[in-house]
């Protein structure tokens, strides 16, 4: 067993995410330890770059640009759907998410950035891209 994060460490660790304005996202600091298994999609991939090489006890802040982050806002992303083409039983909502299926079964999630009596703009982006984000880790244990 290592005495650093690998990239498919099982660990229990604390997470603050704030965007570039130091807004708080989410954190587990002030409660209990959060555990992941690296590698699983349980934390975003460019978060858990940031974590492979540390050794249990350490704490560390990251800066992540956006291009280091989640990426650029990209404007295609963002449509412009007819309510009449929205799934069935679904009443959009300012700031609300809307989830969408293809015909593969894939599933696709949007923001709902706009609202008119036709029509719904859904941002399809990540809902931090284009954003700087600060990440702020201290990790307590390799299981």
């Amino acid at each position: 067993m290592s005495d650093t994060v690998q990239p498919d460490s099982y660990i229990a660790l604390h997470y603050r995410v704030a965007n570039g304005d130091d807004v708080e996202l989410v954190s587990t600091f002030g409660g209990g330890p959060a555990t992941m298994l690296l590698g699983t999609g349980e934390l975003a991939p460019p978060l858990e770059q940031c974590l492979i090489g540390i050794t249990p006890g350490e704490r560390h802040v990251f800066l992540l640009e956006p291009g280091q982050a989640f990426g650029a806002h990209n404007p295609g992303l963002v449509q412009r759907i007819g309510r009449a083409d929205l799934p069935p039983n679904i009443t959009p909502e300012l700031h609300g998410m809307i989830e969408f299926s293809s015909p593969a079964g894939d599933k696709f999630t949007g923001v709902v950035r706009e609202l008119d009596s036709e029509t719904v703009l859904v941002d399809f982006n990540h809902p931090l891209a284009g954003k700087s984000i600060r990440f702020e880790v201290e990790v307590l244990g390799i299981m």
